[in-house]
């Protein structure tokens, strides 16, 4: 084999796709590890999603073992005809007592935690939820166990806004406490590259898709 040969069987293309909606995305409601069911709306954009990528030569998809994930992972895997995996390391951050509240009931029930959230710091922990760097070495790392699988080869990862988030700045560079000044839409497209030095970025928040029919994009808050 060639070293041209030899260096391309050492990357691997990967899709990342959050989950399409659900009903407590809409309500600016923090899921989590809530399981929670995609509603109409994010049926629609799983679909939409998965027409887009079924000539995209997906070899394999790696999903989040919670429904709205994993129910968008499987509209993937029925376009594409890749097998479906489930891997709990590419779930939602676990926000503790924060879960199931509105960002509004946050903000008035417990002000320090939503001060805490809003600045980013990385070592808050709401109750017994996980911190955001425990939260960035946890997804992070999963998704590069995963895909390290499978060079030469396309892999879809299925998961959460917050997933997302953490592989943009895997990818870039940017600090996790750093102001988010990237998109994170329900249902877009993602678009990384994986070599044995980590992850690179080649697209983002990809929503053609989505637009085709005048429907825009939800994006309501990040998991």
């Amino acid at each position: 084999m060639s070293s041209a040969a030899a260096a391309l069987d050492l990357h691997c293309r990967v899709v990342a796709v959050r989950h399409g909606q659900t009903a407590w995305n809409a309500e600016q409601r923090l899921q989590g590890h809530t399981d929670i069911a995609l509603d109409d709306t994010g049926h629609w954009q799983a679909q939409r999603m998965a027409q887009a990528l079924a000539s995209e030569g997906i070899d394999v998809i790696y999903s989040s073992d919670l429904q709205r994930a994993h129910s968008t992972a499987q509209a993937l895997a029925a376009h594409t005809g890749a097998p479906v995996h489930t891997d709990v390391g590419l779930r939602e951050r676990w926000f503790g007592f924060l879960e199931g509240h509105t960002y509004d009931q946050i903000d008035q029930r417990w002000p320090e935690h939503a001060r805490l959230r809003r600045q980013r710091d990385a070592d808050a922990q709401p109750g017994d939820g996980e911190s955001l760097r425990q939260f960035s070495a946890r997804c992070v790392g999963a998704a590069l166990r995963l895909v390290a699988r499978h060079p030469g080869q396309v892999v879809a990862l299925v998961a959460h806004g917050g997933v997302l988030d953490c592989l943009y700045r895997a990818a870039t560079g940017a600090g996790l406490t750093d102001p988010r000044s990237w998109a994170l839409g329900n249902a877009t497209i993602n678009r990384l590259l994986w070599t044995p030095q980590g992850f690179s970025l080649v697209g983002w928040n990809d929503d053609q898709h989505l637009q085709q029919q005048g429907v825009a994009v939800q994006a309501q808050g990040l998991d």
